[in-house]
């Protein structure tokens, strides 16, 4: 699906990779409605998008919360008049713990934010969807969806069922006007963490730890989602990272398991 003159909801727009993805649809020509949990880091988007706001609408919103899901794409056609394609890009991850040391209360923000967000998102606006010319669904996995990482380990449950999700969602659709893109993304340059209200380990240690994988630029990365969105790809790999963990761990599971313990492992409380 072509972007530009279409009309995108973006989830998580208010930074990182969410917000390059809004510049990158609006100097594509498309309209967008971006919307995220934090007030102030969306208004610096609309702030920094310049003169091409007049083509981009907010709210702040919980994709948690179903209620306020289900409102949205009344609020984004009044707006814009139509909705042709949302991208589900908001997600969080968990402190860095072992799964028998992880708070319930962890486990469970994880999982509504990375998993029943998405169904949320997906749920509300498909009947809108399904009754445009051409439409576009974009869900967001992540390399940790296939690539078992200590100390994530629900979040990469989350984004496993995403990806099982998505593909599902690709076969039911592939009748219809609906395209769907899955997308895996690697190392990428953003302040998830931050935005997660995850504390790391080890203070400076941590940016070491960080410096040995090299994170792809968030514009980067949201210029090679929106390509494939534009291509109606099937997939996508977002990184180098991601397409030779890929690979590894098409090749050798155990091998690819225990190399990315052998990195991730300092970080363990």
């Amino acid at each position: 699906m072509k972007v530009q003159g279409k009309v995108l909801v973006v989830t998580g727009g208010g930074s990182g990779m969410g917000r390059e993805l809004v510049f990158n649809l609006l100097n594509k020509g498309a309209k967008v409605f971006a919307v995220d949990i934090n007030e102030k880091t969306l208004q610096e988007t609309v702030q920094l998008a310049g003169d091409k706001k007049e083509n981009l609408a907010t709210a702040v919103l919980n994709v948690a919360d179903k209620a306020a899901v289900d409102a949205l794409p009344a609020k984004v056609i009044e707006k814009f008049g139509a909705v042709d394609g949302i991208i589900n890009n908001a997600g969080i991850i968990q402190p860095f713990v072992r799964l028998k040391d992880l708070d319930f209360s962890a486990i469970e923000r994880v999982i509504n934010v990375n998993l029943y967000g998405v169904i949320y998102m997906t749920k509300a606006f498909l009947p809108h969807l399904l009754t445009r010319p051409t439409a576009h669904v974009a869900n967001v996995s992540s390399m940790g969806g296939y690539l078992p990482v200590p100390g994530q380990t629900i979040y990469g449950a989350t984004k496993a069922a995403v990806k099982l999700m998505t593909e599902g969602l690709y076969a039911e659709l592939l009748e219809t006007n609906v395209n769907v893109t899955l997308i895996y993304p690697g190392a990428i340059a953003t302040n998830i963490t931050t935005n997660s209200g995850v504390a790391t380990p080890g203070g400076t240690q941590t940016q070491e730890q960080e410096q040995k994988f090299k994170s792809l630029p968030a514009d980067q990365a949201a210029e090679i989602i929106v390509n494939a969105i534009e291509k109606d790809s099937y997939s996508v790999f977002v990184g180098s990272d991601a397409k030779f963990m890929n690979l590894i761990c098409r090749l050798s599971p155990q091998r690819a398991t225990k190399f990315i313990y052998n990195q991730m492992k300092s970080l363990l409380k």
